[in-house]
């Protein structure tokens, strides 16, 4: 049975229009549906989370960030242990980001004010210093890169047969073509469908579900090795790449930042 994580849903106010939290929440936690009157930007350092608003569901990886306007109702789940980072932003400063729940791009700046207020402890920023840094955290929300969701779902027969043998085993290297006619449609048509649906090409949509499936293999303490052959990798060093570009950091540095912090 999932462990259950109470968030902060009573308050009538935020202390200061910009707040942070920060919690290491263990595998199998569970926030149940719930709803405040200030924007939240829910993000993990370390770790997948899962948001479900209104029947759709809404993945948070390192590097990107599940931006939820005020009243939204949502919960949360997360399979494996995450450092947890919520940013709580008063209604008047809503107005900048997107009016509707999405998944933001977290740019490098972002990630080094969210871990520095993070390992200072800083919840309400007090100082004029972590004010303006604080201002600046809502100035790259403001910019950040909009995608509807991390890894989108399709809707047309042919790509969701597609997806669903990927999501069985995301090792599966064939191209285009070769998934096109395991569907019966020509590799235009699939192309067209993937831009349309995912918007994103069908490799780019199987590198984020390897990656994803990379977190929770390092995390489940498997070498780097066998987590690039079980992926698909002829070489640990194309596979250490790709984690590279996604993460920021690689595999190995990942894990060891997860024993050091979870």
């Amino acid at each position: 049975m999932a462990q259950q994580y109470s968030p902060r849903t009573d308050l009538p106010a935020l202390a200061y229009p910009i707040c942070f939290r920060f919690d290491a929440l263990a595998a199998d936690t569970e926030c149940q549906p719930h709803r405040h009157d200030f924007g939240q930007l829910n993000y993990v350092s370390h770790g997948v989370m899962q948001v479900d608003v209104g029947g759709q569901r809404f993945l948070s990886p390192p590097q990107y960030a599940v931006w939820l306007p005020p009243g939204v109702t949502h919960g949360s789940y997360n399979r494996m242990p995450v450092l947890y980072r919520a940013l709580d932003l008063d209604a008047s400063l809503c107005t900048v980001l997107p009016a509707q729940p999405c998944t933001l791009a977290i740019s490098p700046l972002l990630r080094a004010i969210l871990v520095d207020f993070a390992e200072r402890g800083v919840a309400v920023p007090e100082s004029g210093a972590d004010r303006r840094l604080a201002q600046v955290v809502v100035d790259q929300l403001a910019c950040a890169r909009v995608e509807p969701r991390y890894l989108p779902l399709a809707e047309s027969p042919a790509l969701v047969g597609v997806l669903s043998a990927l999501q069985a085993d995301p090792g599966d290297n064939r191209p285009l073509a070769a998934w096109a006619a395991s569907v019966n449609v020509t590799e235009r048509t699939l192309a067209r469908h993937c831009q349309r649906e995912l918007g994103m090409s069908l490799g780019e949509w199987r590198q984020r579900l390897r990656f994803l499936r990379a977190i929770d293999a390092l995390e489940a303490g498997r070498s780097v090795q066998v987590i690039a052959l079980d992926l698909g990798y002829s070489t640990s060093s194309a596979f250490i790449a790709m984690f590279q570009r996604q993460a920021g950091t690689t595999p190995e540095q990942y894990r060891r930042e997860v024993a050091g912090k979870v």
